[in-house]
């Protein structure tokens, strides 16, 4: 009998031992995958918001555009007008948390959120994220690349809790997704995605004389201004180091500012 009592007991050490191993490798693998994994059952119901779509004059489909602003914790939704073709403000969210500090993400592992020129395609979007839906924002973008600057799985993301990501909780990412998904697969080559440390004004400038960054907003300030003005976002490129608008963003030494392809 002890030879069989010892058999069993060395059965049960490895099937506790397998247990552990399939624990451990789905979790090096959920990590490994970053932001995809749980479900894609829809959690919300979307027919109030695509009522309030056409009592605004929009519906899912139209060209939209993005901005995001760090200090005031706001992201604006905007949607292309069938009249000439401007963008018109929707609505503005609350961003519920944000990582790092005002500034641009340097490095991966640092913990911040990037600001810049971002532009997301259809294989940016992922509709099993973690956090209920998710983009992701291209970083490093060509800019980013210039500079050396290094990081991955940056996204705008459901929940609220972020490591270099934007997260603005599940009720309002399921909105922001579906204007975004619905714009690209009806054509939208890609959504421009504008992130800002603050406000792009003048005084707020002024009052960040002295920042190791005044230099980098300033030139995202060209960029801000130009849509304000124009009401649509504009041609980005990478030149030498910064960014450039407009015809400027295609000389040959740019590198265009683009969604994954």
């Amino acid at each position: 009998m002890r030879p069989r009592r010892h058999h069993l007991g060395m059965v049960v050490v490895l099937v506790v031992f397998t247990v552990a191993a399939i624990v451990v490798g789905h979790s090096l693998l959920s990590q490994w995958r970053g932001d995809r994994t749980i479900t894609t059952e829809r959690q919300f119901d979307r027919t109030e918001f695509l009522a309030e779509l056409e009592a605004a004059g929009f519906a899912l489909g139209d060209a939209a555009h993005v901005r995001i602003y760090k200090r005031e914790h706001k992201l604006e939704l905007w949607l292309k007008r069938a009249a000439d073709g401007g963008y018109t403000l929707f609505r503005d969210y609350d961003i519920c948390t944000f990582s790092g500090q005002l500034g641009p993400k340097l490095k991966e592992g640092d913990k911040q959120s990037p600001e810049g020129f971002y532009r997301v395609g259809l294989k940016q979007l992922n509709p099993n994220s973690r956090h209920h839906l998710s983009f992701n924002l291209g970083f490093p973008n060509a800019f980013d690349r210039q500079h050396g600057r290094t990081g991955s799985a940056l996204m705008v993301h459901g929940g609220c809790s972020s490591v270099g990501c934007y997260a603005i909780t599940d009720a309002i990412v399921d909105e922001v997704y579906a204007v975004v998904e619905a714009a690209l697969e009806r054509g939208q080559d890609a959504v421009d995605v504008h992130v800002f440390p603050f406000r792009m004004t003048a005084m707020s400038l002024a009052a960040e004389i002295g920042s190791p960054w005044l230099s980098f907003w300033r030139n995202l300030k060209i960029g801000h201004d130009l849509f304000e003005a124009a009401g649509v976002p504009p041609k980005v490129g990478a030149c030498g180091g910064e960014y450039r608008f407009g015809e400027d963003a295609e000389e040959a030494e740019c590198a265009a500012i683009a969604a994954w392809s």
